[in-house]
């Protein structure tokens, strides 16, 4: 008797591999997506195929998540030492054969492509800090954390001397997180704030000294003192070094409760808002949606945060609990030190906000996290079923 094998669909091949996705922190970031995409229509109408080019780029990232969650933690953390060391080899690339572009050396030359080697720490050190808390679970001590505080500060110190401040204290809080949810004692964490709290206070009570022409500042370039200086008072260089901030914080200003209006802002169409499809995107979104705007943006990152959380305190490893939490919170520092730096709280830093600002390279990096969280929910799902 013959019997006929019916050839199973596309559909039921690649179904599997969404099985265990979490569906709410998908939502969430298509969320995010749209909105990007839809200010992105209006702040780049005409800025070339900067909407086409967004696009595109999304769906790479998606592609990216999709990827990266059928990798589980266990195979991540297989990986973890090796995808640190290349890249502390690759910054090392950098300080001695990188690329200069616009006074700063932070691109690589690797024959077939030009790659920025600071990206990929943002996820490789959270992976080695959290390998090696796994590797010292139960047994945590003083030295532990001195390691661990020599694994974060080594690629830091790289990418601050290219210089990259942006980056720089992305990876850094990247790293602080996995060591803060590893138990790191709040006797070493309530001096750190005091510290951070007397020095802020200290450095507006001494505005005019520290900022005076000559005075110069350990370990941070001359340009960075300036953007630290100009955030206390930016109408003393409004042409010049305030410019950024102060038309950021006139475009929020403008959109008032209900926003100007999608395509209607004017700070955006009269180009008064620099970088106004990458790192003060924000500000345009600002102006043409205004508080209730910028309100339902915020409900959405708190989402994204909270889902994240929530999928980093079901994971079974403590492998996974520390790279799912140090991820989702990196998610916060970008949204939080880019509206803080178009609002004026925060100097300017070349950090962009997640899924709304346009750019290839962080986009892929952001999906990497994404995916990573994905992992980790799907392997929690497939243990309880």
């Amino acid at each position: 008797m013959n019997v006929a094998f019916k050839k199973p669909s596309p559909w039921a091949v690649i179904k599997p591999m969404f099985l265990g996705f979490d569906g709410w922190l998908a939502l969430a970031v298509l969320l995010l997506c749209g909105a990007g995409l839809l200010i992105m229509y209006s702040a780049g109408f005409d800025h070339g195929t900067r909407f086409v080019d967004q696009g595109r780029n999304m769906l790479i990232a998606l592609a990216v998540v999709f990827v990266v969650a059928q990798i589980s933690p266990q195979r991540l953390m297989a990986i973890a030492v090796p995808l640190y060391v290349v890249g502390v080899l690759l910054l090392l690339g950098v300080e001695f054969m990188g690329i200069t572009r616009k006074g700063a050396t932070r691109w690589l030359n690797i024959g077939v492509t030009v790659i920025q080697p600071s990206e990929l720490l943002k996820i490789a050190l959270p992976l080695m800090l959290a390998w090696w808390f796994q590797r010292r679970e139960g047994q945590l001590r003083v030295p532990d954390f001195l390691v661990a505080a020599t694994i974060l500060a080594v690629p830091v110190g790289l990418i601050m001397k290219q210089p990259d401040l942006g980056t720089s204290l992305l990876v850094l809080s990247g790293g602080l997180y996995v060591i803060f949810f590893a138990g790191l004692s709040w006797k070493l964490i309530i001096p750190a704030i005091s510290g951070a709290a007397i020095a802020i206070t200290a450095l507006v009570l001494s505005e005019d000294k520290i900022c005076a022409p000559g005075v110069e500042w350990p370990v941070l370039h001359g340009y960075q003192k300036g953007r630290v200086c100009t955030l206390l008072d930016p109408t003393k260089d409004p042409l010049g070094k305030g410019f950024h901030t102060l038309q950021g914080m006139i475009a929020i200003g403008s959109g008032g409760v209900h926003g100007k209006g999608f395509m209607k802002g004017t700070q955006t169409h009269l180009e008064f808002i620099p970088e106004r499809t990458t790192d003060f995107i924000f500000a345009a979104y600002s102006e043409e949606f205004g508080l209730v705007g910028n309100v339902a943006l915020l409900l959405g990152f708190l989402f994204l945060i909270f889902r994240g959380l929530m999928i980093a305190s079901d994971a079974p490893t403590l492998f996974a609990r520390l790279l799912g939490g140090a991820v989702t919170l990196i998610f916060f520092t970008y949204a939080f030190v880019n509206m803080g730096m178009v609002s004026g709280v925060l100097p300017v830093v070349g950090v962009p906000l997640p899924f709304i600002s346009y750019g290839g390279t962080a986009l892929v990096t952001l999906g990497m996290g994404i995916g990573i969280l994905m992992s980790i929910a799907k392997s929690r799902r497939m243990m309880v079923s």
